[in-house]
């Protein structure tokens, strides 16, 4: 009988030690995921872009709501205006179709609370990844500022001027005069021969001849097209590329 029990016992300890063992192979650490990052010119929304069909959804003025077609509808996210520094956290709504230059699209209160500028609308649009209680806390955030806005006056705008159309607002607004020159970055490259590769492709693809390529750092170089400080220009050269369908083509601005 003590034979017997000791087996018993050992086989006991055996289950033990595997259960154990399984736990140890399971990781509670987060996954790294690189997040989405684009800067870009936003389209202002307004009714009148819906009523001529440039964008097939409706955005309530108030809302911190953005249409932007790389990320998921629901996706958090942090706008930014690099020429005044601001910033506020808003939300990805449904997908909807909108013109291929703008990188988005933003609501009235979105264009007023960063103060964009309507003759240069640039922004820099950052993937929020949803991580433990920082969400938490920005949902709320959101939530908060949602009923504040509902109870705020919001001006009547129309279309953007670099959808063909021309903008107002009730309020004369300063205009920043200051000249900026931009360039159409295509993408990054860990080798350089897959740049020139790239390059390559634009040339031959393309009627665009000025692709060139930037050594950023060690293992990352640049292709890009430009600089353009016309905006027209700009605006055919980046819709001539984005013709090839790359992943996530931005518009840099350099002071």
């Amino acid at each position: 009988m003590n034979y017997k029990l000791f087996l018993y016992i050992l086989f006991i300890l055996f289950l033990n030690s595997c259960i154990e063992t399984t736990d140890i192979n399971y990781s509670t650490k987060p996954v790294r995921i690189e997040k989405f990052s684009n800067k870009g010119f936003a389209l202002i929304y307004d009714d009148n872009l819906f009523k001529k069909k440039i964008i097939n959804k409706k955005i309530n003025e108030r809302d911190l709501i953005i249409f932007q077609k790389n990320l998921d509808r629901g996706t958090p996210v942090k706008i930014f205006n690099p020429t005044n520094k601001k910033s506020l956290i808003a939300k990805v709504g449904k997908n909807s179709i909108y013109p291929n230059f703008n990188n988005s699209v933003v609501s009235k209160r979105i264009f007023d609370e960063l103060e964009l500028d309507l003759n240069d609308p640039y922004i820099h649009i950052i993937e929020i990844i949803e991580q433990d209680t920082f969400i938490a806390k920005k949902s709320k955030t959101f939530d908060a500022e949602k009923k504040v806005a509902n109870k705020a006056p919001v001006e009547s705008i129309s279309v953007n001027d670099l959808n063909e159309s021309n903008i107002k607002t009730k309020k004369d607004k300063k205009k920043n005069k200051k000249k900026f020159i931009y360039s159409v970055k295509i993408a990054d490259f860990y080798f350089k021969k897959t740049a020139i590769t790239m390059v390559n492709r634009v040339k031959t693809e393309t009627l665009i001849k000025n692709a060139k390529i930037k050594e950023v750092s060690k293992n990352k170089f640049r292709v890009y097209i430009g600089p353009y400080s016309n905006l027209k220009a700009l605006q055919k050269a980046y819709n001539s590329v984005e013709k090839l369908k790359f992943e996530n083509i931005e518009i840099l601005r350099h002071e």
